[in-house]
């Protein structure tokens, strides 16, 4: 993050803002903590990726590294719940569940 307003520190800063409002329970980014946290490091760390002899772009992986943490926590909430297990199922629902018919009785 050589600066941030360069494009790759910009988008994953707005990736970053995104994520955090798909999963606050308050769609004001101002009142979360999380999204303040991160626009006040992102604001210390505008100047120069050098600070504090780090390498050129470290802080911008720490960031991409962050969204895929975030990104990847909410599809991993919203498969489990999906997918979650419900108790004994009958085999109809079972079947209908992966996309399978039963064959019908020939009685």
């Amino acid at each position: 993050m050589a600066s941030i307003t360069t494009k790759p520190a910009l988008v994953t800063l707005r990736k970053i803002l995104s994520e955090l409002r798909k999963q606050s329970t308050t769609k004001a980014l101002s009142e979360n903590q999380m999204a303040q946290y991160i626009l006040q490091q992102y604001r210390k760390h505008q100047t120069t990726d050098q600070q504090y002899c780090k390498a050129i772009d470290e802080m911008h992986f720490k960031a991409k590294s962050y969204f895929a943490y975030l990104h990847n926590c909410r599809k991993y909430k919203e498969i489990n719940t999906e997918f979650k297990g419900k108790g004994e199922r009958s085999v109809e629902d079972t079947a209908r569940m992966v996309g399978f018919k039963l064959p019908h009785d020939p009685k």
